[in-house]
């Protein structure tokens, strides 16, 4: 009885679907933190920029042009500031938790196609939320990122094409199918995959290995079949996920676990579960296994080395989505009805654990980036001035590694000031492993800059001379005197050279 009263209230919420969505999104926001322009988010949110207002960036707009003119992401985002008048930093943060909320709304549009309980919806997306940081094996990836990127509608859009594909819903499907290939066709290509690979297990029951062996054949041509040389090789193996030589067996393990568990729970009957449950289990060991295969071929062969850049263990992602879905909606089915704290008890210590996690990423910024709110962090407060006070073709020098500094917290230059800068070690870097054209430039850039903290003043005339450098930022708060410094706080000083 006690049980049942505690229950019932709590299923209660169910019947208002929305009014559940927007209140886990609310709670994602407290849990995971909210964090403008760092890491990945370093390269997407210039394009955005750049997009709602195009006299941004004169130099160096190839360090994030290259991603976002394969996508319409810049455009989504950028438009909405330019077109509805909200400052670009409102307009990112309204996106990021967008992208949350439908991303929690695919996952509840999945779990109604392979359970048939409410319960299992609600635990299920309990699960995800609390979970929502957790890192994909050794992909380089997040379940979803504290911070905006093609991949924050990217996921979503993958669950919308899986459900309503499952669905048979034909018209839905190939929207969903368009806006992903338009958001992040990488994306769309695992998908595609995926629905291929559901639809072997479904209709063809006899399909081995070797059936999906074919999907090998889909590589992309037109890459170039040697060992990378010269600056490119560097940023490569700069990339040691891209390569299964450098993963851990803990990282095999969070690559087994989930792919055995889900085979299991395709081979067995469960309460509360329908037929597109089992296949879509049943799919993820040959999406898996495809995927391992790829990777060992693009890692192994110095020949393939230019292939790594395909990352085929990114299917991972959307392994492991699924698998937590369903773990937490298979665990509400068997538990939480008659016993809810063995359900509760856990997600609040998850919940915890992921919170203080996020501190610990980011533990120089407040966990909640608000939009133009102003934070004590002396990085974040140098890049507001620089947004609020240098003219908007200002090109900038700062140390290559400035993103690994003390209390950065990983914040990107250009995504927080609005301005160019020559290229970095790290986000940079990992721009110029995904486009060989440019990763010559970001060398010279990078070399140009090294040691910029203790420049000599021909040291700084040598870089006007090779740049059009008008701006350096260095880690001091006593700059040189013959530098004209206009700001400077207790770790930083903006300086503008002389011409």
């Amino acid at each position: 009885m006690r049980s049942s009263a505690v229950v019932k209230p709590l299923l209660s919420v169910l019947r208002f679907p929305l009014l559940q969505l927007i209140l886990l999104t609310v709670a994602a926001l407290f849990i995971h933190g909210y964090h403008l322009g760092t890491e990945d988010g370093a390269i997407y949110i210039p394009a955005v920029r750049y997009f709602a207002d195009p006299a941004l960036y004169p130099f160096g707009r190839e360090f994030f042009t290259s991603h976002s003119h394969l996508s319409l992401f810049s455009i989504f985002v950028g438009g909405t500031s330019r077109f509805l008048y909200v400052p670009v930093d409102a307009a990112v943060f309204l996106w990021q938790e967008l992208s949350v909320f439908l991303t929690l709304f695919a996952c509840r549009n999945l779990l109604k196609i392979c359970f048939s309980s409410e319960a299992a919806y609600l635990g299920g997306l309990l699960l995800i939320t609390v979970l929502l940081t957790l890192p994909a094996t050794n992909t380089g990836l997040l379940l979803m990122d504290p911070y905006l990127t093609a991949r924050s509608l990217s996921t979503p859009l993958t669950l919308l094409v899986i459900g309503d594909a499952l669905r048979r819903e034909g018209l839905r499907t190939a929207i969903w199918l368009v806006l992903l290939a338009l958001i992040h066709p990488q994306m769309c290509a695992y998908a595609l995959f995926f629905l291929f690979l559901a639809w072997l297990v479904a209709f063809q029951k006899a399909a081995n290995l070797r059936n999906y062996a074919r999907a090998l054949f889909l590589l992309p041509a037109g890459f170039v079949f040697h060992p990378a040389t010269g600056p490119y090789r560097e940023v490569l193996l700069s990339r040691d996920y891209f390569f299964l030589a450098n993963w851990t067996w803990l990282d095999w393990l969070g690559v087994a676990g989930p792919l055995m568990l889900l085979w299991w729970f395709s081979h067995i009957r469960l309460r509360g579960t329908l037929p597109a449950f089992a296949q879509i289990c049943r799919a993820t060991l040959p999406f898996g296994v495809i995927s391992i295969v790829a990777a060992a071929v693009v890692s192994f062969p110095p020949q393939m080395q230019y292939f790594a850049r395909l990352q085929p263990m990114r299917s991972f992602h959307l392994i492991y989505i699924l698998f937590f879905l369903f773990m937490g909606a298979l665990a509400a089915e068997y538990a939480f009805r008659s016993r809810p704290w063995l359900v509760s008890l856990p997600l609040a210590l998850l919940a915890v654990t992921m919170f203080c996690v996020q501190r610990a990423e980011f533990p120089f910024s407040p966990h909640i980036e608000w939009p133009g709110v102003r934070t004590a962090n002396p990085w974040q407060e140098t890049f507001r001035w620089i947004e609020e006070n240098t003219p908007k073709d200002a090109v900038f020098a700062i140390d290559p590694e400035y993103m690994k500094a003390p209390q950065e917290d990983d914040h990107g230059f250009r995504a927080l000031t609005a301005r160019s800068v020559l290229a970095g070690e790290y986000k940079d870097s990992g721009v110029a492993a995904m486009f060989p054209k440019v990763a010559e430039e970001w060398k010279r850039e990078v070399q140009a800059q090294t040691g910029i903290n203790h420049f000599s003043l021909a040291d700084f005339q040598r870089l006007e001379k090779n740049w059009p450098v008008t701006w350096v930022v260095l880690e001091t708060a006593h700059p040189p005197e013959w530098l004209d410094c206009p700001y400077r706080n207790q770790m930083l000083s903006v300086c503008k050279l002389p011409q």
